[in-house]
């Protein structure tokens, strides 16, 4: 009863649009997982079953449901089924957020640990990033972030002391960076360069990786006025996390 209700709801969702079957096909079952309708650890119609539903070829389904799969909506077991995936968390690529927020918005708990909190000398690219002179103090941290106390993010940053003087007298058990930086030196603009990395074996084991598991780095500068104000390595496990970001045909932002 419940598979072919599922077999109903996405045949209602399938659209008329001129693309591909199998496109369309894939387009209705998303639209079926973001808007809640089917949930994640539930069975899916095997492809026999959409294939009879929806009067298409078994070759366009199983391309649908192979693509939906190695895009992570869903997850088919051999002789078992094909399931809805729990939703990856997400983090927005062209804004910056405040990571504590992102996980308390998903209903989930944040907490960190501090690795290294200390004022030094910049080291030639550090400087070239703040704006600084080689040599000039800087202050550095780096802080583990858990989600239901599973690491998602290792930060490692670097800031102008000019611009945020009273970095080190922060308590980050507390507070995340982000929230004192947003306070000392409210964002004017910034930058994003995002690659797909492998771990150093010093970050895969603060991130809980297995050993070919690769990672989603991004590398982000921000300001305040003309000055720069923090330059960070924001390293994500790949397997856990996504990045978000949505345009406007103007080329406006939003998140």
């Amino acid at each position: 009863m419940a598979e072919q209700q599922s077999l109903l709801q996405l045949t209602s969702a399938m659209s008329d649009a001129p693309a591909p079957i199998y496109l369309r096909v894939k387009q209705a079952i998303i639209r079926q997982i973001r808007s809640g309708t089917w949930q994640p650890h539930q069975r899916v119609p095997s492809e026999s079953e959409l294939v009879a539903e929806l009067s298409v070829s078994r070759m366009t389904i199983n391309r649908a449901l192979r693509e939906l799969t190695s895009e992570g909506f869903l997850i088919r077991m051999q002789g078992v089924g094909t399931f809805v995936a729990e939703a990856k968390a997400h983090s927005a690529l062209l804004a910056v957020h405040n990571i504590a927020d992102e996980i308390a918005a998903r209903g989930h708990r944040h907490s960190s640990q501090i690795l290294q909190l200390e004022a030094r000398p910049a080291s030639a690219e550090e400087a070239s990033a703040l704006g600084i002179q080689t040599g000039q103090q800087l202050f550095y941290s780096q802080i583990v972030h858990f989600e239901n106390d599973i690491p998602v993010q290792v930060e490692n940053r670097c800031v102008n002391p000019q611009t945020a003087p009273d970095y080190m007298q922060q308590d980050f058990s507390r507070i995340t960076p982000y929230s004192y930086l947003t306070q000392a030196a409210p964002l004017t603009e910034g930058e994003h360069i995002v690659e797909a990395v492998m771990p150093a074996p010093a970050e895969r084991d603060l991130l809980a990786l297995k050993e070919n598991e690769p990672c989603l780095l991004i590398r982000r500068r921000t300001w305040f006025g003309k000055a720069v104000v923090t330059s960070a390595q924001l390293l994500y496990p790949g397997s856990r996390y996504q990045l978000f970001g949505r345009f406007t045909p103007q080329g406006t932002v939003t998140s």
